[in-house]
């Protein structure tokens, strides 16, 4: 028997086969769930606009949302994490454009993208997003851009990038969900993580932190950031990349003075 979370995720993509069409994977994948997997509660999350509270209240509920031990500079660092990754691992839906449309910006270089990406929202309709990213991501045999570290680093998928990643991922007791066959290294899985990773969600000290952002992520996502601001295809996502360009300058900055 499916959970509550899912039965609201397949209702609101208007059944199995159109969910399983939003977040790019099979449809025998998701008729099998029982519930959300873990891993792919950022793409349901975007896909439909049910809230990941929802979707997994055994990972996102109150009491971790609420947790005073999390310091106030690394829940603000998750959210936008999460925020990239959940547009990088599906086009948003139209309740999640308007959840865009109403992002809070300030003066500083990371609210100005804030406020860039919250207007691209405002005019931007969800059959749109959902083509661009397609063009951007996926194509016919490709898409304009391949959000993969072993790509940006090598030229090549599924290349060592990829293996060295997993080996540390199970170092740190993160692992593959079942049914998943997106290769780990993509942008919105890193993403994800990092999110975790700063909300201790998984726990690690501060310093296997900073390697994992400087094995796995500043190495190359940036660049990815940048040709997403420049793609031909990009509209509403050359905001996604100002604002992932803009954040990860930041955090390397940041990594760089905890040093």
């Amino acid at each position: 028997m499916r959970d509550t979370g899912l039965e609201r995720a397949i209702d609101a993509a208007g059944g199995v086969a159109e969910l399983a069409r939003k977040i790019g994977i099979a449809q025998p994948s998701v008729s099998n769930w029982k519930r959300v997997p873990a891993q792919r509660v950022i793409a349901v999350e975007g896909a439909t606009g049910v809230s990941r509270k929802v979707l997994r209240p055994d990972l996102y509920g109150e009491p971790a949302v609420l947790d005073d031990s999390v310091d106030p500079i690394d829940a603000e660092r998750a959210q936008e994490y999460t925020l990239l990754a959940t547009v990088l691992s599906s086009a948003p839906s139209a309740a999640l454009l308007e959840q865009i449309a109403q992002l809070k910006a300030d003066a500083t270089p990371l609210g100005r993208a804030h406020t860039t990406l919250a207007e691209a929202a405002s005019i931007s309709a969800a059959s749109e997003v959902e083509r661009e990213y397609f063009d951007l991501f996926v194509g016919l045999g490709r898409g304009e851009l391949l959000p993969y570290a072993s790509y940006y680093l090598t030229g090549f998928l599924n290349e060592r990038p990829l293996s060295r990643l997993r080996d540390d991922l199970a170092a740190l007791g993160i692992e593959r969900v079942e049914n998943n066959f997106e290769p780990e290294d993509h942008a919105a899985t890193l993403c994800e993580i990092m999110a975790g990773l700063a909300t201790a969600r998984f726990p690690v000290p501060p310093q296997e932190q900073r390697d994992f952002f400087e094995k796995h992520v500043s190495r190359w996502m940036a660049r990815l950031f940048a040709d997403m601001e420049k793609a031909e295809s990009a509209r509403f996502y050359r905001s996604v990349g100002t604002l992932g360009r803009v954040f990860l300058e930041i955090e390397s900055e940041a990594f760089t003075f905890a040093n």
